[in-house]
């Protein structure tokens, strides 16, 4: 339907900052509909307990890179406003406001639902006050046995300046009274918890009847920490732990990137400390002492109500009635009734939509062509893989047998940098060529190509995807992949391989869009076609589904797209700084979020076209990195029965969710989108579950 004649008469006049919400704010709000799966009954009791440490981790990443990110900001005297006219100082207090309410749910959510739903189950976190006698003495040994060996208590005076600690590790500030062995009168003492200690430790059966009883490192420290410190008393022992800022800084002119970010990954366990954690219990005067020793104000602080790190609490407990329902990804029938991989290629494209289809297609593309005495070489982009996949494994194979084997490891993907040297490692000892991409570009694109020698002639064999070459988040990310032998796609393969491994101008493709370079301008092309159609009086529309949406020219053409009267559709997971539903600019615009089992990684761009419709699949989110300052690779779906395939279940079928997704509102806010009596519920991925053939 076109709208652009219903707009009302008088325009509605918006500053530029009223037109975008503000990014790190959006993906705060992310973080915060994860958190409220912890308290959804369409879960299962330990799913919504994961969901809960899922957000302990998204939350410390969110205070090492995009806090950190702001406060650097402020420490520099920068008080330029984002695109929303905010200034980092202000960005800041609302962080903190929001933060500090999130992480108080949090531990509500925590203490008085899961934690005794869990209990019911005969699966508890035992406090010290709890223990049968038989139980403190076993902890007692497991302490002097297991962990006192370990522990380094470090006194507080002139000659022991308080420690280095490492980023988000646990450790305890200790109050003691008395004088140690030289006399000393000592106040204070600091013990880190080695990373090497399980932070939970679980009671033996006998001890239990066979029940799942832990206790927390924690408590088993507090409880024996006097004997760290002999003829002294401790009066006090608290809990704390401090995020740093993990970003990394390289120099885009290093002589070996792998070299420099080598030196870099250990600046990451010490950078500047952006979020200071301590127990509800600690006392003023040790927190404030915590906060000046951090360089911290009491904005920083959190106080939380049980231990510190919730991201290394146990959640992986042998209760199928408390998970999801086992699922087991189908393989297409294409691949099932051809001899190898290569002749079911040959005989179509094939589309893989990940979880509810196997990864293992991917890996049989791999180990076949390892295998092959026919084939000549593979080319591969790694992102996220880790040294010990099988992915890497095979390829380390193919090198050994000879095949010529080419990886593009992107050494600089956030909190992989260090596995993907090993993976590097891996694959140059096995003969492998090893490329790091392009110095100042990362490289994002998904891309597989097999050269294979077939009837004198050479044949190439491609894989496109939309998420990384990881089996195991293929098990929990959504992602498309597409198997094809089409010439135009395999030759825009190996030019883009070409490119990353070579030099040379930007290469011409045929079919492919290609980040940095024609991937954004082919948008804005294809969003201009949809408004000139529907000024036309045509029907115009455009479906997106991306991880987040921040580029500012993008969100400006859709705003001229809804103002022309074409109707689009957003699918963002997290970050949308894009207003819908403002009038007179986005009112034919609406925003959705979907969170839920699986995390949607899929990155799909569909646009009516007067009814030849574009649909494309991209490894690309919309916002300024991904498309001026990585590599990526944008695919287009041209089989009718996959295109269709696409829309049905990758698109239309989310719009129609109304059990996991969440609606944006113009004010910023995000409502969750709730079936009404009249409503069919609708759960999207529980759908494809089923659906999937």
């Amino acid at each position: 339907m076109n709208t652009a004649a219903n707009s009302p008469s008088v325009q509605t006049e918006y500053t530029y900052n009223d037109r975008y919400i503000n990014r790190e704010l959006s993906i705060l709000d992310f973080h915060l509909r994860v958190l409220e799966q912890a308290v959804d009954p369409l879960h299962p009791l330990l799913e919504r307990m994961n969901f809960l440490l899922i957000f302990s981790r998204n939350l410390d990443e969110f205070f090492e890179i995009r806090v950190a990110g702001v406060m650097e900001q402020l420490d520099l005297g920068n008080e330029s406003r984002s695109p929303d006219g905010l200034t980092p100082k202000q960005v800041l207090d609302q962080i903190s406001k929001t933060a500090h309410a999130a992480i108080e749910r949090q531990y509500r959510i925590l203490n008085e639902e899961i934690l005794p739903k869990l209990r019911e189950e005969d699966i508890c976190f035992l406090r010290r006050g709890e223990l049968t006698p038989a139980q403190s003495q076993w902890i007692k040994k497991y302490f002097q046995e297991q962990v006192a060996p370990v522990l380094t208590p470090i006194s507080l005076d002139p000659a022991h300046p308080f420690p280095r600690l490492v980023n988000k590790s646990l450790n305890f500030i200790v109050t003691l009274e008395g004088k140690d062995a030289f006399g000393r009168q000592i106040d204070l003492a600091v013990v880190p918890a080695p990373r090497s200690l399980p932070r939970v430790v679980r009671l033996p059966d006998e001890l239990t009847g066979g029940k799942e009883h832990h206790v927390m490192l924690s408590a088993i420290i507090h409880e024996h920490v006097s004997d760290l410190f002999p003829g002294m008393t401790a009066t006090g022992c608290y809990q704390f732990r401090v995020t740093r800022n993990a970003d990394l800084a390289l120099n885009e002119d290093v002589e070996d990137l792998a070299i420099a970010l080598k030196g870099e990954l250990n600046s990451r366990r010490f950078g500047r400390a952006v979020r200071l954690e301590v127990t509800e219990n600690c006392p003023k005067h040790i927190y404030e002492y915590l906060l000046d020793e951090f360089d911290l104000e009491e904005e920083h602080l959190y106080k939380v109500a049980g231990p510190v790190n919730l991201a290394r609490l146990l959640s992986n407990f042998k209760r199928p009635h408390l998970r999801y329902d086992s699922h087991t990804p189908i393989v297409p029938k294409v691949l099932k009734k051809s001899e190898n991989i290569f002749s079911a290629m040959q005989k179509q494209d094939i589309l893989l939509h990940h979880p509810f289809e196997s990864f293992s297609p991917v890996i049989s593309l791999l180990r076949e062509a390892a295998r092959d005495p026919q084939v000549l070489a593979i080319k591969q982009t790694l992102y996220r893989s880790g040294a010990d996949s099988e992915i890497v494994q095979v390829l380390a194979e193919a090198a050994r047998n000879g095949k010529e084997v080419t990886a593009v490891i992107e050494l600089r993907a956030r909190f992989d940098e260090e596995s993907n040297i090993a993976v590097a490692n891996v694959l140059q000892e096995a003969g492998a060529v090893v490329v790091y991409g392009i110095v100042g570009y990362k490289t994002h694109a998904k891309m597989i190509l097999v050269v294979r020698r077939e009837n004198q002639k050479l044949v190439r064999y491609a894989h496109l995807g939309t998420g990384n070459y990881h089996a195991g988040n293929a098990k929990i990310y959504t992602d498309y992949g597409l198997l094809t032998t089409n010439q135009d796609l395999c030759e825009d393969v190996h030019r883009i391989f070409q490119e990353l491994t070579g030099m040379g101008k930007m290469v011409k493709l045929k079919k492919l869009l290609h980040a940095p370079f024609t991937l954004h301008s082919q948008l804005m092309n294809f969003i201009e076609n949809e408004i000139v159609l529907a000024k036309a009086g045509k029907p115009a529309k455009i479906i997106i589904k991306v991880n987040a949406l921040t580029e500012v020219q993008l969100i400006n053409k859709l705003y001229e797209a809804s103002q022309a009267g074409v109707q689009i559709e957003l699918i963002i997971r997290s970050i949308c700084c894009l207003r819908p539903g403002l009038i007179g600019l986005s009112e034919n615009i609406r925003v959705r979020s979907i969170v839920g089992r699986f995390l949607e990684h899929t990155r799909v761009y569909y646009f009516y076209n007067n009814g030849d419709t574009r649909v494309y699949c991209s490894s690309a989110d919309w916002m300024e990195r991904n498309l001026f300052k990585r590599v990526e690779v944008c695919f287009p779906i041209e089989n009718t029965r996959l295109k269709k395939r696409i829309y049905q279940q990758g698109l239309e079928n989310y719009l129609m969710d109304n059990q996991q997704s969440w609606l944006l509102q113009s004010d910023g806010s995000w409502c969750r989108n709730i079936s009404t009596e009249d409503q069919k519920p609708h759960n999207a991925q529980q759908t494809l579950l089923g659906d999937i053939i």
